[in-house]
């Protein structure tokens, strides 16, 4: 019999029904707002078996790529072969921010026994709550929290799965995706996070008039998305936000961006202001801008290097003097795209693998059954094919063999097409760290501070990711894990005008370098693509 999958779950194909129908079957929530008419746009799905089974698209899909449709429209037509399909905004596992509460709270938002002032002009009348919003817009994961900003404690956040995706996996494809349907990538995340922000304030008491400022970090194009900012200009030489064209033609001070909440369509008080972190320069965006807030970048002595892993990976590094920062792009096959059974860390992702008696030992977000592999886990199973020897540093498998199963159960494999995907965007994170401790005349195992940030930054292993060239070879008790340093970054910029210029001296006197004008850029992409350990000398 021909069945419909959700997941582990399995329901038999009825011709007439929708996938919001067998989503209703199974339990599943799929957002939406406007009674499946198809008005909304929410209940976007990707369909990974089956879509010639499937009713014709209607004109409310016309802007989805082939693999997407919308469960409200998308009809059972033919009820020979299996259909699968997944829903988008799936609930992420939420990677917290490392460090001790903040203590420095001094907002540019202002209360007094009668009103709530904006940078000494008042706002609104008194309320209950005086609450701002950090927002961490990445390319695979949204995540955010709700901050008192009388005494900094966070009150309430959540993450999921950036319902972009249907516009492509990585920043160049949602720019080349914007320019077909302005304004599309942008209500999408927008109806997202205000239904995460509706179900906040319903289940807490909030009005979101007592929200009175938003702090958005990001990459370049999520920062220029989110703001309705063209991201064109990125996408082509020399890869620049319109802002910071600005500022170089000295038409401006600064990338910061601000807007008010009804500007943007934000559920929070419709003047409080949003403000967009700055940009470093080109792809080094504002959430690696906040990374630095949050880990103080530079002001311990010696020798630092940051690394936030990403769809692009950033580094930014320091001799105690110098700053330089570069982007990588990686490519979103860390975070489960372009792999058969790759994933983003939400529950059901194997993060964690181990082989033991010829037989894969993994570990799985949530305890729920493995749905696939996100980042740590892949990272884990290149290290110990290599360690076992059934995979040579080229990428090629024991035997001629094409595939390993990792969970025979849930029939989950690592293929050699895998490999090789994880190859190139390894090699981009390899090639990015030599350059620029080259350009320092800095020694890997000689740096000071490592500052690991990113998706699965928390659950990844230091020393497998030494072992396959993911990692410089740096001293393993130099690494700390700093979470999602550009959620904490966002909320010690929320709460603190001092640090704000900070971050803007600091962004001064950084060196932006771009890898690819490197002379032997290619040579060490080559060597990059090797799983073993980067060299220590370039």
């Amino acid at each position: 019999m021909s069945e419909i999958i959700h997941g582990i779950d399995r329901r038999p194909l009825t011709t007439g029904k929708s996938l919001f129908d067998y989503a209703d079957d199974v339990s599943v929530a799929v957002p939406q707002s406007c009674g499946r008419s198809g008005r909304c746009r929410e209940c976007v799905v990707e369909v990974r078996q089956g879509g010639d089974q499937l009713s014709a698209r209607t004109e409310a899909e016309e802007y989805l790529p082939d693999d997407f449709r919308l469960a409200c429209q998308a009809e059972i037509e033919s009820a020979e072969g299996d259909v699968e399909f997944a829903i988008i905004r799936r609930r992420m596992h939420i990677l917290e921010e490392a460090g001790e509460p903040i203590t420095e709270v001094d907002p540019v938002v202002s209360i007094n026994e009668h009103a709530v002032h904006y940078d000494g002009v008042a706002l609104d009348l008194r309320r209950e709550h005086v609450l701002g919003l950090a927002v961490d817009v990445g390319t695979t994961t949204v995540v955010f929290r709700l901050i008192d900003l009388s005494d900094g404690h966070v009150v309430s956040g959540g993450a999921f799965e950036n319902p972009q995706r249907f516009g492509g996996s990585d920043v160049m494809s949602r720019i080349g995706y914007e320019r077909q349907h302005p304004g599309t990538l942008r209500k999408a995340l927008r109806r997202a996070l205000n239904a995460g922000l509706k179900e906040i304030y319903a289940e807490l008491g909030i009005d979101r008039h007592e929200v009175y400022e938003a702090m958005v970090v990001a990459n370049s194009t999520m920062r220029d998305l989110f703001f309705d900012i063209d991201v064109k200009p990125i996408g082509e030489m020399p890869y620049k936000s319109l802002t910071e064209l600005a500022v170089l033609r000295g038409e401006a001070e600064s990338t910061w961006v601000t807007k008010r909440a009804y500007e943007l369509g934000i559920f929070i008080h419709p003047q409080a202001r949003v403000v967009g972190a700055p940009l470093i320069a080109s792809h080094v965006g504002g959430d690696v801008a906040a990374d630095l807030v949050a880990t103080d970048f530079g002001s311990a002595p010696g020798s630092s290097l940051l690394i936030d892993i990403g769809t692009n990976t950033e580094i930014v590094a320091t001799d105690g003097e110098r700053i330089v920062a570069a982007s990588s792009p990686a490519g979103p096959a860390f975070e489960g795209g372009m792999l058969r059974f790759g994933m983003a860390g939400a529950d059901g992702a194997i993060e964690a693998v181990h082989i033991s008696d010829d037989e894969f030992v993994f570990q799985v977000i949530g305890g729920y059954e493995p749905e696939g592999i996100c980042g740590s886990g892949l990272v884990d199973i290149i290290a110990e094919l290599r360690r076992v020897e059934w995979m040579s540093p080229e990428g090629r498998f024991a035997d001629g063999r094409d595939d390993y199963t990792i969970a025979p159960s849930r029939g989950i494999t690592f293929s050699r097409a895998d490999a090789s995907q994880l190859a190139q965007a390894k090699a981009s994170n390899a090639s990015g760290q030599r350059i620029l401790l080259r350009a320092l005349g800095l020694n890997a195992q000689d740096v000071d501070h490592v500052y690991l940030a990113g998706g699965f930054a928390n659950a990844i292993d230091i020393e497998n990711a030494i072992d396959i060239g993911f990692l410089a070879q740096v001293q393993p008790e130099n690494v700390e894990r700093v979470g999602n340093a550009a959620l904490r970054g966002a909320a010690m910029l929320l709460l603190s005008r001092r640090r704000r210029e900070a971050l803007s001296d600091i962004i001064g006197r950084i060196e932006h370098m771009e890898l690819e004008t490197e002379p032997d850029f290619f040579e060490l992409f080559v060597d990059g693509c090797l799983f073993h350990p980067i060299p220590t000398a370039a």
